[in-house]
């Protein structure tokens, strides 16, 4: 918001200070797809005090500055894009996360700032009227749309074409353990609704196994008779969770053959033991079935590269679109207009 011919207010070179966290927050998204609520009550608190002292800078430069400059922008940004980030995390479109990242921006940035740089002013581009927290949310979709073709150019580069090369890449079975995202092969081919990778690792840890240690033995760990006794905690799949973990521990010391001779059924109702994990933690490992963890189970036991998507972590785009709006400002008005 410009008052008075001034290039930037106190209120929007104090908001300069949220670059370098969100910069933060695309990292660990990357990195963990873990991001702490810690780090938005802070922003709230600035995005807060910031709207209240701009509020007052906009009543004292006159009527027209607080209705149009002010109060209609901060409006927009609250009813609309507070409301949007909402719904999108309601119907499972956001992690939560994402939707606090745009919450908080929603709060930190209502108005359009202005940044002087030599003879430059930043944003270049800006609407007559218009929330910049709304045009943060609109850089960031664009910025979203743009990723998958990337991903589908990277791998048509490298030859890779399949049907999921605009969401994926194949990985070797070696990686997945450090891997962030969902398998995209089944046991019956490709498919958008494979495993996700947090809830392997979580069933990993309940057993206290490596996915090294399951592709050696396949055969004795899909027999639900090795379960460990006492199960292991099974943290929440993040690559980073501090583990702590006894070995599989499992009753079954046995060999297949020696296991039919004495009677034992090679089969069982709950293969790989996933209904009795399923059973046994809180919450759903992230919507996992038994018959969806069974059948990644079966991939990651024989295939030696699979294909995976690492999803989209969306705290990236929302940097990007925050970084594309002050520098440049609204992409898709400048690009319609």
């Amino acid at each position: 918001m410009t008052l008075a011919g001034v290039a930037a207010t106190g209120p929007d070179l104090l908001r300069l200070l949220a670059v370098p966290v969100f910069a933060w927050t695309a990292v660990r998204d990357i990195e963990t797809r873990r991001v702490s609520s810690a780090v938005w009550i802070p922003l709230s608190l600035l995005g807060t005090a910031l709207l209240v002292w701009d509020g007052w800078l906009a009543w004292n430069a006159g009527q027209s500055v607080w209705t149009y400059e002010f109060l209609l922008p901060t409006a927009i940004s609250v009813g609309l894009v507070v409301p949007i980030a909402y719904l999108f995390w309601w119907v499972g479109g956001f992690g939560g996360a994402d939707a606090k990242a745009l919450l908080v921006l929603a709060v930190l940035f209502p108005t359009f700032p202005e940044y002087a740089l030599g003879s430059w002013s930043f944003p270049l581009e800006t609407p007559p009227i218009g929330a910049f927290s709304f045009t943060i949310l609109t850089n960031t979709v664009l910025v979203g749309i743009a990723l998958p073709l990337v991903l589908a150019v990277r791998n048509a580069v490298a030859g890779r074409i399949a049907p999921v090369m605009f969401v994926g890449w194949p990985t070797s079975w070696g990686r997945i353990p450090e891997t962030h995202g969902r398998l995209l092969e089944t046991t019956s081919g490709l498919s958008r609704g494979g495993l996700d990778l947090d809830a392997l690792r979580m069933y990993l840890r309940w057993r206290g196994l490596t996915l090294a240690e399951l592709r050696d033995e396949p055969n004795r760990y899909r027999d639900p008779a090795t379960l460990p006794a006492e199960p292991n905690p099974p943290t929440d799949g993040a690559v980073t969770a501090d583990v702590q973990t006894r070995s599989d521990g499992g009753p079954l010391e046995t060999s297949a053959d020696d296991r039919a001779a004495a009677g034992i059924a090679a089969e069982s109702d709950d293969p790989w033991g996933a209904a009795a994990f399923l059973e046994d933690i809180e919450g759903t490992a992230y919507g996992t079935t038994p018959e969806t963890l069974r059948d990644g189970l079966e991939v990651l036991a024989t295939e030696e590269t699979v294909w995976i998507s690492p999803g989209t972590p969306f705290l990236v785009p929302i940097f990007a679109g925050l970084l594309l709006a002050l520098i440049y400002g609204d992409l898709l008005l400048g690009t319609l207009l």
